[in-house]
């Protein structure tokens, strides 16, 4: 027996773009909607402060992509010159449980993460949203902004802002590179940043003991709030206020919030999960004036069908190195 072992270079190589992985996404929502996965609310160790060490698995029918990411995050590796996301993902043979690849997973949960933010924009924001805007610049703004522009046509203008200038300033030159068609503002603010904006994504580090940067009354009146960073953004009031609240798992959310340390102040009432949107089961966005949040928290399902997808096209190209098992 063996399996076939991808190192990150080997998955970007492949070449995979957003649209693809916003498809496979969107299609394991609907399937989760439909009932046709199992997925466990994750579990994770701590072993250092705002640090995290995640097991995620996941089995998706139909795909037939079954299998487990452990993955960290670790906002002090910043400091360091380190990547704040890093894991492995494991795939295995549904039918055997034979593992079949092992892959770098920092790809994976970036463009997993983004594609997210854009099917929440596809079920939830209005679709003659015009401005974006981003509080941290850092990966998942990166593939969130490359989700949007898939999913919102109308697209024009993307302001910003990061507590470290120079991460701000790439996010700018690297972004407005990749879409000329964009105009980029960078704010000193997070009140100048989400001022007028359609579409909010916050996607700072995941803490423990968070210092909301965003209150109630920023968000403008038919706007999308995305939230990738738990509630380590936002203010109790702010998800409060809003007409819908929504997340990528309920389940997981209620679970976590169970654990007494994230979700504090979330809303009692949750509207629905992206699942039930995809499958046709709830409606999302019904006014141009309702305020609307996304909780996603990132799920494993997400990672099975785009992991699904790197293998597929890994064999394709023959890419990547075989191991005995």
């Amino acid at each position: 027996m063996e399996l076939l072992y991808l190192s990150r270079r080997d998955v970007e190589e492949l070449g995979i773009t957003m649209r693809e992985v916003l498809t496979v996404v969107d299609h394991g929502f609907r399937l989760k909607g439909l009932g046709k996965t199992e997925m466990p609310p994750k579990p994770g160790i701590h072993p250092r402060p705002n640090a995290f060490i995640h097991a995620m698995p996941a089995y998706v029918k139909e795909v037939e992509a079954a299998g487990l990411k452990w993955v960290s995050g670790y906002p002090a590796n910043i400091e360091k010159g380190l990547p704040y996301i890093t894991g492995l993902l494991i795939l295995n043979d549904p039918e055997t449980g034979i593992p079949v690849a092992v892959m770098d997973c920092a790809w994976i949960t970036a463009m997993r993460t983004g594609a997210s933010a854009g099917i929440s924009a596809k079920y939830l924001a209005r679709k003659d949203s015009r401005i974006a805007a981003f509080l941290g610049c850092g990966v998942q703004a990166r593939t969130s902004l490359r989700a949007l522009m898939e999913t919102l046509p109308e697209l024009s203008r993307v302001s910003c802002y990061d507590i470290s200038p120079k991460a701000g300033r790439r996010f700018i030159d690297e972004m407005s590179e990749a879409s000329p068609g964009l105009r980029f503002s960078i704010c000193s603010s997070p009140a100048e940043m989400i001022e007028g904006a359609d579409v909010v994504v916050s996607a700072i580090p995941i803490v423990t003991k968070p210092d909301p940067l965003l209150n109630a009354g920023m968000l403008k009146r038919g706007g999308l709030a995305i939230s990738l960073d738990y509630d380590s953004a936002w203010a109790s009031s702010a998800m409060k206020e809003c007409e819908k609240f929504v997340s990528d798992d309920i389940h997981q959310l209620l679970r976590t919030r169970e654990e007494g340390i994230y979700f504090g102040g979330i809303p009692e009432k949750i509207y629905a999960d992206l699942g039930e949107l995809a499958a046709g089961l709830k409606t999302g966005r019904e006014t141009g004036t309702e305020r609307i949040f996304s909780m996603n928290m990132g799920i494993a399902v997400d990672d099975m069908v785009t992991a699904r997808m790197v293998y597929e096209r890994a064999l394709e190209r023959g890419a990547g190195a075989k191991l005995p098992l």
